[in-house]
């Protein structure tokens, strides 16, 4: 099993999710998360003065997939949260050891189906 976190801009979370649902990979978590990345930082007006902003809000998708929806996963996250610019994100892929569904104590792969 792998986890999949995936910080992405907010604007593109829709058509994820519906991507993921329509390629069979309907649960995921999601997290508001501000950060910084390769990104400059920019200036905002708020309250009719500038101000300089480092941090950049995006939104965090998690999933745990099977070895064998990883790449499907994948590919749906980068096709549907590109614009091809600086700041569309990143994908972070981890080992998961194991996954266990509380209400039936089902472990591994049958937890997360």
């Amino acid at each position: 099993m792998k986890k999949i976190e995936a910080i992405i801009r907010p604007s593109k979370l829709k058509a994820v999710q519906l991507g993921l649902k329509a390629a069979g990979i309907p649960c995921n978590t999601v997290i508001p998360v501000k950060g910084t990345g390769l990104q400059k930082t920019y200036t905002e007006r708020y309250r009719g003065t500038e101000q300089s902003m480092i941090m950049k809000t995006r939104i965090m998708i998690i999933c745990v997939v099977s070895d064998a929806n990883l790449e499907t996963c994948l590919d749906v996250i980068l096709d549907n949260a590109s614009e091809g610019l600086v700041g569309d994100g990143k994908i972070f892929v981890y080992h998961v050891e194991d996954a266990i569904r509380i209400r039936t104590r089902t472990r591994g792969i049958e937890a997360i189906k």
